[in-house]
């Protein structure tokens, strides 16, 4: 009998390709998360000609990327031609808590890798490859294509889920009055804060068409009395008067100049109030040590063109905007809380 064909151990090419290829596993999580393949296996394994028809999809088709995406951890061929969900798979399910599904349809959609086709032209130029292939900045694209729009606020609502209870549970917000969520979109962080501290109030931000789509968030949260809903771009103000100013994934979206501005401005909101910034963000190890960070840093790179910083790089760019880093509390999720006061 002959051996079985597998890849050499400890193979340094295997590396290569398993990196090169890394783009194919990508998008085929896209396509099964798309046809919702997990939630179709929520009551337990399905044959594969079963899940073909109930999606419209040629079979032989739909059972190589299954296959590959068992040989992933993600499903598992629990007998010949037949799927179950692996641990992994399950929180793609759309009723899975903390459901990874939105964030699957996001990274690895068709307008995301054609963008990420462009990575060159950001490495010779360390511009957008956004702009370079759409012709728009990417806030303004989401802005003219109401379809990516959707299927980037749903990502972000579903990270702010994975995120916050890491962040609630090793962050203490005891003693804040009035905290304003700059940039906070459908309000998703700053509602389960308000939820948790009953005695504070809040303002959430951003611009009004992203307001308009906050309302289902804050009334399932319970906090409509206390939460503000105020308009503003933040590259020109934010609201006034708050002693605590949070932010996630904000700051990583622009270079240092703009994110001198809108530090300048949260400084000139607060007036005499010594009062506090709090973003969550990744904060990126040094060296080659494996991190999330360093992903969404070419992300940055090829869409904002901001950028991930290590803590030396969130210090530096505090102090020159008037503010001292106070502390970097780690938690259980890929984004931790980077604190500042007003020097």
């Amino acid at each position: 009998m002959s051996a079985p064909l597998s890849a050499p151990q400890h193979n340094p090419a295997e590396r290569i390709f398993q990196v090169a290829f890394g783009a194919l596993g990508s998008i085929a999580l896209n396509v099964a998360a798309d046809l919702r393949i997990a939630d179709l296996l929520a009551g337990g394994p399905r044959s594969v000609s079963d899940l073909a028809r109930e999606t419209a999809t040629n079979e032989d088709a739909l059972y190589r990327v299954l296959r590959l995406l068992a040989s992933l951890g993600i499903f598992t061929e629990s007998a010949p031609r037949t799927f179950a969900n692996s641990p992994a798979s399950d929180t793609l399910r759309d009723e899975a808590p903390n459901s990874t599904g939105p964030m699957a349809r996001f990274l690895a959609d068709p307008f995301h890798f054609r963008v990420a086709a462009d990575l060159m032209h950001s490495v010779r130029t360390g511009q957008p490859a956004v702009e370079h292939v759409t012709g728009l900045p990417v806030f303004d694209y989401f802005a003219s294509d109401k379809h990516e729009a959707e299927v980037f606020n749903r990502a972000m609502v579903s990270i702010s889920a994975q995120v916050i209870p890491a962040v609630l549970a090793t962050y203490d917000f005891d003693g804040m009055q009035l905290l304003v969520d700059v940039a906070g979109g459908h309000g998703s962080v700053i509602c389960p804060i308000l939820q948790k501290y009953p005695q504070m109030r809040g303002i959430l931000t951003d611009l009004q068409h992203v307001l308009d789509g906050a309302t289902e968030c804050i009334c399932d949260h319970g906090v409509e009395a206390r939460l503000q809903r105020i308009p503003c771009d933040f590259f020109k103000s934010v609201p006034e008067g708050g002693d605590a100013y949070l932010m996630k994934n904000i700051i990583h979206d622009w270079n240092d100049e703009k994110c001198l501005t809108i530090l300048g401005n949260i400084r000139k909101a607060m007036g005499a109030i010594k009062g506090k910034v709090i973003l969550i963000e990744a904060v990126l190890s040094r060296g080659n040590e494996p991190h999330m960070g360093k992903f969404l840093d070419l992300e940055m790179l090829i869409f904002p063109g901001g950028h991930e910083r290590t803590e030396q790089e969130f210090r530096s760019l505090f102090d020159r905007a008037g503010f001292r880093l106070t502390r970097i509390v780690p938690n259980n999720s890929p984004l931790w809380v980077v604190e500042a006061e007003r020097a």
